[in-house]
């Protein structure tokens, strides 16, 4: 009989296995907590679980967890973090270490095939989807986990063209049953694929992050091929039609180039399209890749673009950059062969 990897299995999905081998139905979430929250490594560590029933779980599962194969530390203490998958492949997760807060940047795919114009994770393709197992193991494997206070799926690949599993993952990190985390503590970031956004916002209370980057159409298709099936202003109208609760954050991540989409034209676009909508706009520095025309703004550039943003009437940040010196920073992670 060929083993499965019980990791990444939902509450669902273990009480029918229980419901299939006429076990008690408490054994279900018995078996929830003590892989997501007891972190237990073996069966044989489920004490309160009869040999019995341990023998049968050792016979129709795994707990193979993958500790990192390598790891990077940045002069602001960002940590990156190598993980091999199923597919002898390689992603990347990053540490992000603050006062207040201790984030994960988690990867979603093995590269991406979006094309976005500034990102190194697209230059790499897609090369593989991460199943809810190889989601949840940065986490769980992460030797700061116990750390953690938030998570944010901005890492390699776009989670809305892995949407199953993405949505599996959520499930799991947030439910009792599971690691227990709260949605408000986790950000998902999209480029704005429709068919998934509508699936995770109906079924998730997760913050919400679109890349923005442009608000007009044909800079935007320049900049984002994703702009030519799934524009903007539709993005926008579907968040406007959204019941959202006060406590879920909306947020537009804005990548500032310099002499592309940093004028007072730009300025006033964006405050056309976001009026009226509760939202927040990153604004973030371009961090440069091989072979690209595009050149980042200095700091005192998006200063003076978040301030206009505000005095429109829209609020703005600045993100601080971390991690650069180890290509940790946004836009930068790649495991794959990279030409200019």
């Amino acid at each position: 009989m060929q083993k499965t990897e019980i990791v990444g299995k939902k509450l669902s999905e273990l009480d029918r296995f229980v419901k299939e081998h006429k076990l008690p139905s408490y054994i279900a979430k018995e078996i929830a907590l003590w892989i997501y929250q007891k972190q237990a490594r073996s069966f044989d560590e489920m004490t309160n679980i009869s040999k019995k029933i341990r023998l049968l779980l050792n016979d129709n599962f795994n707990i193979s967890l993958q500790q990192p194969v390598k790891f990077q530390e940045s002069g602001d203490g960002t940590k990156k973090y190598l993980y091999s998958t199923s597919t002898d492949k390689y992603i990347e997760a990053v540490y992000i270490p603050e006062k207040k807060r201790k984030t994960l940047c988690i990867s979603s795919q093995i590269g991406c095939k979006m094309g976005c114009r500034f990102c190194m994770t697209a230059r790499q393709g897609l090369q593989g989807q991460l199943r809810s197992s190889e989601i949840l193991n940065q986490i769980l494997s992460l030797p700061e986990y116990n750390k953690l206070t938030n998570l944010v799926f901005m890492g390699m690949g776009e989670p809305f063209d892995n949407t199953d599993e993405v949505l599996c993952a959520l499930e799991i990190i947030t439910s009792d049953y599971g690691l227990n985390i709260s949605p408000r503590k986790i950000n998902v970031s999209t480029i704005g694929l429709v068919p998934g956004m509508k699936r995770f916002i109906k079924n998730t209370n997760c913050h919400l992050a679109i890349s923005l980057h442009s608000p007009f159409d044909e800079e935007r298709k320049k900049l984002m091929p994703v702009q030519r099936l799934y524009p903007i202003e539709e993005v926008i109208s579907i968040l406007r039609k959204a019941n959202f609760e006060k406590q879920r954050r909306i947020s537009f991540e804005y990548i500032l180039f310099n002499g592309v989409n940093d004028s007072e034209k730009h300025i006033k676009e964006i405050a056309r399209l976001l009026n009226g909508l509760r939202c927040r706009v990153n604004i973030m520095h371009y961090h440069s890749i091989p072979g690209s025309s595009l050149q980042g703004c200095s700091e005192q550039q998006l200063i003076s673009f978040r301030d206009k943003l505000n005095k429109k009437g829209i609020i703005a940040t600045v993100r601080a950059s971390r991690g650069e010196d180890i290509l940790a920073a946004c836009g930068l992670l790649s495991t794959g062969k990279i030409s200019d």
